[in-house]
């Protein structure tokens, strides 16, 4: 097995088995790639096209996803095993997280329409100005979760966890909306 540790890349369009320690992909495109089997450790990719890629067996711990195109991605194929991540502008849309384990996620800045959160533990994780339209969260752990400066979000209290989970005034029409509350900002 080929290990590659404080290597760059830039512009590759494919990415040989191996381990990656504390590298860095740049304008990479891995467009329907498969990238099964590949261990990423304390990496960051910035501005990346990784539009369904196969994520089968992938390992990605302490990932850092800057500027990159996720769409139609499968995370929940991953290794959950210290699975962590963190997304900075970045275009998530029809992304699944189904039933996976997310605590503390950082979501910056990022598109996320049809996104399935579905089952996953989002504890403690912040949505800052993120856009959620059609977002999926049904049985979805939000505790303590931040969606403060999200918006589009759409979702039943009753159908998820959101014990400490913060929101600001103009993101509760969403959150009635199931119960055919009308919110209106003044009279």
């Amino acid at each position: 097995l080929t290990i590659f540790e404080d290597d760059t890349f830039e512009g590759e369009s494919e990415i040989l088995p191996g381990d990656y320690d504390n590298c860095i992909f740049v304008n990479c495109r891995f467009f329907g790639a498969d990238l099964s089997n590949r261990f990423f450790t304390d990496c960051t990719f910035i501005d990346c096209d990784l539009t369904n890629a196969n994520l089968h067996e992938v390992a990605l711990q302490t990932v850092a996803f800057e500027g990159c195109k996720l769409l139609g991605l499968r995370f929940d194929d991953c290794q959950n095993f210290l699975f962590k991540v963190s997304f900075t502008g970045c275009n998530l849309e029809l992304t699944t997280f189904h039933e996976w384990k997310m605590k503390g996620t950082e979501f910056k800045e990022c598109v996320l329409r049809e996104t399935d959160f579905t089952g996953a533990d989002l504890q403690e994780a912040s949505f800052d100005d993120c856009d959620l339209e059609r977002a999926i969260f049904e049985r979805t752990d939000l505790r303590r979760a931040d969606f403060r400066s999200a918006r589009n979000y759409s979702f039943s209290p009753e159908d998820n966890r959101l014990k400490g989970t913060r929101f600001s005034i103009g993101g509760l029409p969403g959150l009635l909306a199931e119960y055919g509350v009308v919110v209106h900002d003044g009279l």
